[in-house]
């Protein structure tokens, strides 16, 4: 199979973004029309300026298997497409991307599946990246690859253009070494990686575990966050933690429309005198099972009073065509069901469930009605839920129950720290989050949105970028262009 990409129409870009996923979603007319709308997430917000200022490309897929796009321009971002298939699909995004690395990266929550079939297909679809980008990169541009999906295209990409400087970021944990060691492709990817100038993790953990691998497994030489590889380059392992656009995020949530919808959604809930709030992907690694069991535990104990609160789990629908998640949704509407069923009476129920995707606004009032949220993965990377619930309040008020296994719990110090494990010590969280003085609630909040707004998403983009810049010799990809 050729993965080779056409001769890219657009024009050299200094400036390139590589991901799985275009910054677009194609929206579908009732006259048959279709156009594109940009996808939610702070990455597009974090580039966008960047690439309007160095005529930058964004390399990825279009959302639809099967499908040949063009290049095309979608207000002022230029998009170069790159065509899977309805089998690469199945093999590359939903079998070894998620159904290999994302459990093995996520301390094999759910046990990892090692398929060589899929693992072929991942490195097609690798090279067809890497192509795509050799093909859209000016002399000398800086391009940046996102995430566990493409972490063969550094190598690639360095083979085809030496010319360009390449940074990488892991938006999701790198595991440590005994669980590494488990991937039958583990040299191939830490090669791959090793073909970025930076390679930029989450935490300094993750940032260890790989210096650790490439000295332990590639027998390379290594000084702090410094790599020497076999052709004498150097490669540096650092951590970046992203964040969001609180900015923007505070902005909408303060908004005439977020504040009537998150007093319907007060309403609608029967006014509660606490309501507790979780948003999540619906994922095995989000730990919406622990906390459900701890709130039902807490009402059956007379601890929480049904009548007066209430939790709303929000589970946006993630990788339906794979039998986990189903099995999940499965399992999760048999919980809510059981223990709502105890509670003995009438009229709303004590646990709302919904497994359904919503616009940003309508999450920002989700996030301005709670009092409590309720971020509790076993395992995350970052989890920006966390830094949004921050971000959308308008007072120094709310309380942040968070698992001390999320990336944000390094910044976010101040908020109620759990071990989802422990059910007993989660529930006493949830206590103590809704009944501690108001003072102590303020004082955890400011400090926690005085973190976010001054470690934002721009913040994060600019630190990555510089240090490129800087290590590497390109020229600042945030500079406006000359």
């Amino acid at each position: 199979m050729n993965s080779k990409s056409k001769k890219s129409k657009l024009d050299p870009a200094s400036f390139v973004v590589v991901a799985n996923r275009l910054p677009v979603d194609r929206v579908e007319h009732p006259d048959g029309t279709a156009d594109w709308r940009p996808s939610p997430g702070g990455l597009v917000t974090a580039f966008e300026p960047i690439m309007r200022r160095r005529h930058g490309a964004w390399v990825g897929w279009h959302g639809a298997a099967d499908e040949e796009v063009e290049p095309f321009e979608h207000e002022g971002l230029t998009l170069e497409p790159v065509r899977l298939s309805s089998s690469e699909v199945e093999d590359y995004y939903e079998g070894f991307a998620n159904a290999t690395l994302w459990p093995l990266y996520h301390d094999a929550i759910a046990p990892p599946q090692f398929r060589r079939e899929w693992w072929d297909t991942y490195v097609i679809v690798n090279q067809r990246f890497a192509d795509h980008a050799a093909e859209v990169a000016a002399e000398g541009a800086v391009v940046w690859v996102q995430d566990y999906h493409l972490q063969l295209v550094p190598q690639m990409l360095r083979l085809q253009r030496p010319d360009v400087r390449i940074g990488f970021f892991l938006h999701i944990p790198f595991p440590p070494t005994e669980l590494y060691v488990q991937l039958p492709w583990r040299r191939q990817i830490l090669e791959g990686l090793l073909g970025a100038d930076i390679v930029g993790f989450q935490l300094p953990g993750g940032a260890r575990n790989f210096l650790r691998l490439v000295r332990d497994r590639l027998g390379l030489d290594t000084l702090r966050d410094r790599i020497r590889t076999r052709d004498g380059r150097e490669v540096f392992a650092r951590a970046y933690p992203i964040s969001i656009d609180a900015k923007s995020l505070h902005d909408l949530a303060a908004s005439d429309e977020a504040a009537e919808r998150a007093a319907e959604i007060r309403h609608d809930l029967g006014d509660p005198r606490v309501l507790f709030l979780g948003v999540d992907r619906l994922d095995y690694t989000k730990g919406i099972p622990e906390r459900i069991q701890a709130f039902g535990e807490l009402m059956a104990e007379g601890r929480l009073d049904p009548d007066e609160v209430v939790l709303l789990q929000l589970a946006i629908p993630s990788r339906q065509r794979v039998e986990q998640y189903r099995q999940l949704r499965d399992d999760i509407d048999r919980l809510v069901g059981r223990i709502n069923g105890e509670i003995q009476r009438v009229g709303r129920p004590p646990i709302i469930y919904l497994h359904v995707s919503y616009p940003r606004l309508e999450i920002a009032a989700f996030y301005r009605a709670a009092d409590i949220m309720v971020v509790t993965p076993l395992r995350d990377g970052m989890n920006l839920v966390a830094k949004e619930y921050v971000a959308c309040r308008q007072r120094d008020d709310g309380a942040l129950v968070l698992s001390e296994f999320t990336g944000a719990a390094r910044e976010l110090r101040q908020a109620y720290l759990v071990n989802p494990h422990d059910i007993d010590g989660l529930k006493d969280q949830l206590v103590e989050a809704m009944s501690d003085a108001p003072r102590s609630k303020a004082q955890r909040m400011k400090a926690m949105r005085r973190q976010v707004f001054e470690h934002d998403i721009d913040k994060w983009a600019r630190m990555f970028l510089d240090d490129l810049e800087r290590l590497s010799g390109a020229p600042a990809a945030h500079e406006a262009a000359s």
